[in-house]
């Protein structure tokens, strides 16, 4: 298993698997990653994958950009080793046409963007007329079985902060719908930031029912028959203290902290033992960003 100086274990890669996306939100930051001129091949994410395994990593989140507009995402989910746990992270814009074949291919969930269910915001949010097509793949993976859906909705300032009670109303009695409210991270516009602490607080006492997940201590709110996650990876030590993944950028790249790019190690065209080795090095690099 790799752990690292911390004594934090790794258990879960997250994959980017293009940086391409059909959508132009306001408040994407691609996890700091330029826009690769190549992206890794299926070959070499599948090599990845299973590597990765060997080292006791059992879960993997592919992630984007958007990943359904690779033509070859089904071969990719195709290729995870059997054993290892796959979702995927989508704006929902495509994955009506994709839910049944991933689910075939092997993936076990999807989370899927929609930070609001008004259809002007979502346009002024995201910069297309799409929500219709999204409510549809919402539906469309939920009649696949990619369940539990987890619907990520980044809180934005002055823009959709009274929403969270419509998005409630939304999941409400429905088991296999889960609401991730997730804080926006200040990479490019600081004026977007919410505090999420008076959101939490009314969570706290509307809720029948806390849980606190293992991974990131992450607070789970069972409120008016709606499960409801909060999501703060800034600023918050809890979230570095139990960090437990690595990711890989779509360009090839071990990244060992979510909030750093000056880190990376390439893994590209790398295989076998030597790739084995720069896992190990990325260990190395790693240390909570919040201490």
């Amino acid at each position: 298993m790799l752990i690292d100086s911390f004594n934090r274990p790794i258990t879960n890669l997250r994959v980017s698997v293009t940086q391409r996306c059909n959508l132009k939100c306001i408040y994407c930051h691609a996890e700091g990653e330029q826009a690769p001129s190549k992206e890794m091949s299926a070959d070499q994410i599948s090599e990845i994958l299973k590597i990765s395994q060997t080292l006791g990593i059992k879960k993997v989140k592919f992630t984007g950009g958007e990943p359904l507009i690779r033509d070859d995402i089904v071969d990719i989910i195709n290729s995870v080793p059997k054993g290892m746990e796959s979702s995927l992270t989508t704006n929902g814009t495509f994955i009506a046409n994709y839910a049944h074949d991933l689910k075939s291919a092997g993936l076990s969930r999807v989370n899927i963007s929609i930070d609001t269910l008004n259809r002007e915001r979502y346009k002024k949010i995201t910069g297309k007329d799409c929500l219709n097509s999204v409510l549809t793949g919402i539906e469309s993976s939920l009649d696949a079985g990619l369940t539990p859906v987890k619907l990520n909705m980044v809180i934005l300032r002055h823009i959709n902060e009274d929403e969270i009670d419509r998005f409630i109303h939304f999941i409400r009695s429905n088991r296999n719908l889960i609401l991730q409210i997730i804080e926006f991270m200040e990479f490019n516009n600081c004026s977007l930031h919410a505090d999420l602490g008076c959101i939490e607080e009314d969570l706290q006492k509307r809720s029948e029912k806390i849980i606190i997940r293992r991974m990131h201590h992450r607070r789970k709110y069972y409120v008016d028959n709606a499960e409801v996650e909060v999501v703060k990876p800034l600023h918050n030590t809890e979230f570095c203290a139990f960090c437990n993944r690595l990711r890989v950028t779509s360009d090839g790249k071990l990244k060992p902290c979510l909030l750093r790019t000056d880190n990376l190690i390439d893994i590209n065209d790398k295989k076998g033992e030597e790739l084995e080795a720069l896992f190990y090095q990325a260990m190395k690099r790693r240390e909570p960003f919040f201490k």
